[in-house]
């Protein structure tokens, strides 16, 4: 086989240049309403191709941009810059608010994962219903994790990749501190550890009170 052959056969199987692996995978981004993860970002690339270093390029060259190449936990995808978000809002078709009890299982569960019902409801204070549970279960904000190896073997709740999505977050480490909080607000109006919970006619929290306060951290 001559040099020149051997040559050929060479290009045929060598990666594509850096600059067109990024022009790949950000027509993958740009198709895919949700996020991908790297393996299926790969899978539709050439043999060879390296997804993670061109999107790391890719990542640098849309900073500033009004579209972010944005990682969601294992997984990439192309995003509204926050401070932009404001011109999607007529794209808004529904808002969906969460009572006070079904926020405060959320953040518990975010701050707290992997966390089971009966750690949620020590957390809280009173008993956590089924339906709030199978509210964020079906809005797939929350999702079943690994089973405790404590007697029963309880069954934990995590926060999902569409939580993180949501809100902007690539991981749970991302989530705002106890000083961020404080600072927009947030826990100004809230109990003191230790105090005793609000009580409705029926002996359970008032999870309607302060509803339409707290729920526009969680609207959709």
């Amino acid at each position: 086989m001559s040099e020149e052959t051997e040559r050929k056969e060479e290009s045929l199987f060598a990666a594509p240049p850096i600059a067109e692996q990024e022009r790949m995978c950000e027509a993958i981004l740009f198709a895919t309403a949700e996020p991908v993860t790297l393996k299926e970002i790969e899978a539709r690339m050439p043999h060879g191709c390296d997804a993670a270093e061109a999107l790391t390029h890719l990542r640098k060259r849309y900073e500033g941009r009004g579209v972010r190449v944005v990682k969601v936990g294992d997984a990439w995808a192309m995003r509204t810059a926050p401070d932009l978000g404001f011109l999607m809002q007529k794209e808004t078709v529904e808002t969906r608010k969460l009572s006070r009890a079904a926020i405060e299982t959320l953040a518990i569960i975010s701050y707290h994962q992997p966390v089971t019902r009966a750690e949620i409801e020590e957390i809280r204070g009173v008993s956590v219903s089924r339906g709030t549970v199978d509210q964020l279960l079906e809005m797939e904000w929350i999702r079943f994790g690994r089973r405790k190896m404590t007697p029963g073997r309880p069954v934990t709740f995590v926060v999902t990749q569409n939580f993180l999505d949501h809100f902007g977050l690539e991981s749970a480490r991302d989530l705002p501190g106890l000083k961020e909080l404080r600072a927009a607000g947030l826990l100004e109006n809230r109990p003191p550890p230790g105090s005793m919970p609000q009580l409705g006619e029926d002996g359970d929290d008032n999870d309607d009170a302060d509803e339409d306060d707290q729920s526009e951290l969680f609207e959709e």
